[in-house]
């Protein structure tokens, strides 16, 4: 039987759960599986024999997680067009637990790094790296000895390397970015952007194969130009904009009628520049941006 009093223990937890389970994943609707998968379990468990909850239900969301992207490796494989992790609108007060939430782990940049790691990697890489737990709690969570553990995140360093050291602009300059982005869509005059590209900037779109979209990354700096003051502009120039904050940065969702019909976020160089415009378009994706529009 489960109590109020249980319940409340675990809620006290499914933050942090979904943080981790989103960033193995980079889906917040299979996050969200994951972690009712894991409440379940938290209910049929005998409770009085855990020294530490938390413990328990990181090792379960760690393995179930690990499951799951295993199991859906074929999918990723063929996945029609490029893959984007789904994106995350965030919260914006300043909460430890939002500090930790807006974090540069939860990038998009950063959870397209991640996809160079096998699942365990993976897993632990974020728990020792960004969640900072002691390796012999990581080798528990994984079901490994310590050893192998430190095997498992030397190897997931050396693969994501000095990348992971991406740069956020202050949210003052972010949002001016955000006003030069929308002025070339809306009028297709590219001279507000032009300065404010990196020279090896790279924008892909997902679509999933649902939807229309740029079949392939656009690279360099007058390509992605072009594409936005010509393509988007033709395209997006008429719809409607808001400014929201999407997996710890900056970014836009656009809205056609009642639905959201694409998200753009932003990664940044050293010198603050744009370096990848990343956009959704799949609707499979959108959903929770679209419900979170809603009143």
């Amino acid at each position: 039987m489960t109590t109020s009093t249980d319940t409340s223990s675990f809620e006290e937890h499914r933050r942090f759960l979904l943080g981790l389970a989103y960033r193995i994943l980079g889906s917040r609707a299979e996050a969200e599986d994951a972690v009712q998968d894991v409440f379940i379990k938290w209910q049929e468990t005998d409770r009085t024999v855990l020294d530490t909850p938390r413990a328990w239900l990181t090792t379960a969301c760690t393995r179930h997680c690990i499951d799951q992207l295993r199991a859906g490796h074929r999918a990723r494989v063929d996945y029609v067009g490029t893959w984007l992790p789904e994106p995350l609108e965030t919260a914006t007060d300043d909460s430890p637990e939002a500090a930790v939430e807006l974090a540069s782990s939860l990038s998009t940049a950063f959870l397209l790094l991640l996809e160079r790691l096998g699942p365990k990697e993976r897993a632990a890489y974020l728990l020792r790296d960004i969640f900072d737990m002691d390796y012999a709690d990581v080798a528990k969570s994984l079901g490994v000895q310590e050893a192998a553990c430190r095997k498992l995140v030397s190897r997931a360093r050396d693969n994501v390397g000095s990348d992971h050291q991406h740069h956020m602009p202050p949210r003052e300059r972010q949002d001016e970015l955000l006003a030069a982005f929308q002025r070339v869509i809306a009028d297709g005059n590219p001279a507000p952007l032009a300065r404010l590209l990196s020279q090896d900037i790279a924008l892909c779109a997902d679509g999933g194969g649902k939807v229309v979209t740029v079949p392939r990354t656009v690279r360099g700096s007058k390509r992605v130009l072009a594409f936005v003051s010509r393509a988007l502009h033709r395209f997006w120039g008429g719809m409607r904009w808001r400014t929201a904050d999407i997996n710890g940065g900056r970014g836009l969702i656009l809205e056609a009628g009642d639905e959201v019909y694409a998200s753009v976020s932003f990664a940044y160089d050293h010198a603050g520049k744009l370096s990848n415009i990343y956009i959704m378009r799949n609707p499979d994706k959108l959903k929770r941006l679209a419900e979170s529009t809603r009143p």
